[in-house]
């Protein structure tokens, strides 16, 4: 049993780590993206940190936190304003070794000249390529470097490496679609979700954690017909009424969520009949909880939420007249001061919002919201035809959205992307996203607004 226990603490170990390196290089990718810019001057500090395994003892002067699973964190800040720099601190931040890159340097200075005098021993005016109409090398150069990734070629240099991770990951993609169902099955679920992009092979493993305690203890898992489990940072039950099994979290945990849903369901009863109590108090506004979009509330935080808000439209007795707002809708924000409209056609509450200006601003902006939600549910229908004629078109096996690329985006980038022939992509997973990547399973990352 220590056994069993020891090797699931090693696993989350593990999990927590890759996951804190994925989202590390996400931002070291944006960050060295930018560096190759044109034009770009604007460089905000980014600190990341990265686990990476023990070789030796490090006897450097720079103090890093060792752990016995053979990791240790390295964290550091980029601050430089060059590629070669950037590079250098990151391989001496790792200890790792910067012969091969210094003696890159080297055999680059002279290219480094070559840039102000492109290798001739006369640097002509530039009206002298003006008036005789010869190209500028100079200016030529300077453009070549301006060019930005598009995506035929991007997809060109990556579509080898993209299909072996593909073709690698069949198997357990297969595992994971069979586990999904027959969980889903087992337990009379909805859904299984995640709350982050994790790899396969850790889905899998957290599937088969759910798995195990089915087995050990399936009188505990009588309560979840019908529901969503999510497996996420945390467990608990989500504003949303999913169940959230964190996956740093050991069997004990998941089992004390499991017998805790009849209280959770009930806490839920009295949720649902104060967000009909605010409703009522704002004119019949529907109030919502968008997931994508608004912060991983536990069921607990949400009801203090609505509940506090509630208890300040009792006290201040806005004058709304019954049912005049019905088929509007609202979710409540705790970090904002002034309420606002989003563009998809719901209000965006602060909890903190005066009473006074929240009914003159929902007065305001009331016609602009239904025509804001009208035109959302076209666009829902025109990116759900879109998709399907895109992945129809490229013979695609899978296209999906990053949760942060909005509705409008995803049909611009659908138009454009059908306007392209794309060979590459026949029997990929596509992803849009707002960076290039190819994911550890296979999948491609393209940005919304992809260069042609």
């Amino acid at each position: 049993m220590a056994k069993l226990i020891i090797c699931n603490i090693c696993l989350f170990v593990f999990v927590l780590k890759q996951e804190v390196n994925e989202n590390s290089l996400k931002r070291l990718n944006g960050y060295l993206e930018n560096l190759q810019k044109p034009g770009f001057r604007s460089f905000k500090p980014t600190q990341l940190t990265f686990y990476v395994r023990e070789r030796e003892p490090n006897s450097s002067n720079v103090q890093e936190p060792f752990s016995a699973s053979g990791f240790r964190a390295v964290s550091f800040t980029l601050h430089t304003r060059d590629l070669l720099s950037t590079v250098l601190d990151i391989l001496n931040s790792c200890s790792l070794s910067t012969e091969h890159i210094q003696s890159l340097n080297v055999n680059s200075q002279p290219h480094k000249e070559a840039k102000s005098t492109v290798n001739r021993p006369i640097k002509w005016d530039k009206t002298y390529y003006s008036f005789t109409g010869f190209k500028d090398p100079e200016e030529e150069l300077e453009q070549a470097q301006r060019v930005e990734t598009t995506l035929l070629s991007w997809l060109d240099y990556n579509e080898a490496s993209a299909v072996k991770k593909l073709k690698k990951s069949l198997p357990l993609r297969k595992e994971l679609e069979r586990l999904k169902i027959e969980l889903s099955h087992e337990l009379q679920l909805s859904d299984i979700r995640w709350q982050r992009s994790w790899g396969i092979a850790h889905r899998c493993s957290q599937l088969h954690s759910l798995g195990r305690l089915v087995q050990q203890r399936p009188e505990i898992l009588e309560n979840v017909k019908g529901r969503t489990v999510v497996f996420t940072d945390r467990s608990g039950m989500s504003a949303a009424g999913h169940i959230m099994l964190g996956t740093m979290d050991v069997h004990h945990h998941w089992t004390k969520i499991f017998e805790r849903l009849p209280n959770y369901y009930k806490l839920q009863k009295r949720l649902l009949l104060l967000e009909d109590r605010i409703s009522q108090l704002l004119g019949g506004i529907q109030v919502i909880y968008i997931e994508e979009l608004q912060p991983l509330f536990t069921l607990e935080e949400y009801f203090e939420t609505l509940n506090s808000f509630y208890n300040k439209l009792r006290d201040s007795r806005l004058p709304f007249h019954p049912r005049s707002l019905r088929g509007l809708q609202m979710i409540l924000e705790s970090d904002r001061y002034a309420p606002s409209l989003h563009e998809l056609g719901h209000f965006m509450i602060p909890t903190v919002c005066d009473p006074a200006a929240l009914q003159w601003f929902i007065f305001a902006k009331a016609q602009e919201a239904r025509e804001n939600l009208k035109r959302k549910e076209e666009m829902m229908i025109t990116e759900k035809e879109l998709i399907n004629t895109s992945t129809e078109r490229f013979s695609l096996d899978r296209l999906y959205k990053d949760p942060s690329v909005s509705s409008a985006q995803m049909i611009d980038c659908c138009k454009r992307l059908l306007e392209e022939s794309l060979p590459y992509l026949q029997g990929m997973h596509l992803c849009i996203s707002h960076f290039y990547s190819v994911l550890q399973d296979g999948d491609l990352c393209i940005p919304w607004n992809w260069k042609n």
